[in-house]
């Protein structure tokens, strides 16, 4: 009875399907993009850094002096020298303004080109920046934000450069921050935008994170990192955008109804 039914469950099931090897051509082309992946940017990356290396040595290589340039005595050059000497220099000159003649130093400077007319203002202009990009308290470009642009419901990655101050404060109702909105492939140009703070929408990303998605048109996408719970508001949020967007617009209709009054 039992090997009847076992009979039986055996005609009417399936076979199982015999496993079908990928042909030779596949396996092939598999393999040749598994080397492209690993090679590409190893490649590209030393490509790159060998040419930066190269550009600093033909700028610098040539004001070292002949009695002191390794290379007048050796049958080759020496790659990175410039390079060397540049950062070498950058700790010298440090070190030395760090001192009382080093700081009167600078500032006998600064007072001469302070009274040139177009320099003084591409001196000023280039140190303001320097100083706040890499002072260390210094919050410009340490954390990247969604931005509604170029209208609403369209999202961009943008950076955070400061708080903003001044005239362009002063002429605002709400508390706004500058932004710098960066373009795609080329992230050193962008559009600087004021924009109000609660309109900012934090990204837990890292700036670093943030400039390779930037790069590569999204095909580089950084995983999400927040927490189940944050993720499940945010699916919720964006399910009722339209209608928390009614909400908003009621809730100026008045405020602008009193204007007009």
């Amino acid at each position: 009875m039992n090997e009847s039914i076992g009979e039986t469950s055996k005609a009417a099931g399936e076979e199982p399907a015999p496993k079908v090897k990928p042909r030779l051509t596949a396996r092939l082309r598999a393999y040749f993009f598994a080397g492209v992946l690993i090679t590409a940017p190893l490649s590209i990356t030393i490509y790159l850094a060998a040419l930066f290396i190269s550009f600093v040595d033909r700028q610098v290589t040539p004001l070292i002096p002949a009695h002191y340039n390794p290379e007048t005595y050796l049958p080759f050059s020496i790659p990175g020298l410039g390079l060397l000497v540049v950062v070498v220099t950058m700790i010298l000159v440090g070190a030395l303004t760090a001192g009382f003649l080093g700081r009167y130093f600078v500032h006998l400077s600064e007072r001469i080109l302070a009274r040139m007319p177009v320099v003084r203002n591409l001196y000023s202009t280039t140190k303001q920046i320097f100083e706040t990009v890499l002072a260390q308290k210094s919050t410009a470009f340490r954390q990247a934000v969604l931005v509604e642009y170029p209208r609403r419901g369209i999202w961009a990655i943008a950076f955070i450069t400061g708080r903003t101050e001044g005239e362009v404060q002063n002429l605002t109702e709400e508390t706004v921050i500058n932004i710098f909105l960066p373009t795609t492939p080329n992230p050193t140009s962008g559009f600087l935008l004021f924009v109000p703070k609660k309109e900012l929408v934090p990204l837990t990303m890292s700036v670093e994170e943030a400039i390779k998605m930037v790069i590569s048109g999204g095909i580089v996408t950084p995983p999400d990192r927040r927490p189940v719970e944050e993720q499940n508001i945010s699916q919720v949020s964006a399910a009722t955008y339209e209608e928390l967007d009614i909400l908003r617009e009621k809730e100026r209709a008045p405020v602008l109804v009193s204007k007009k009054d």
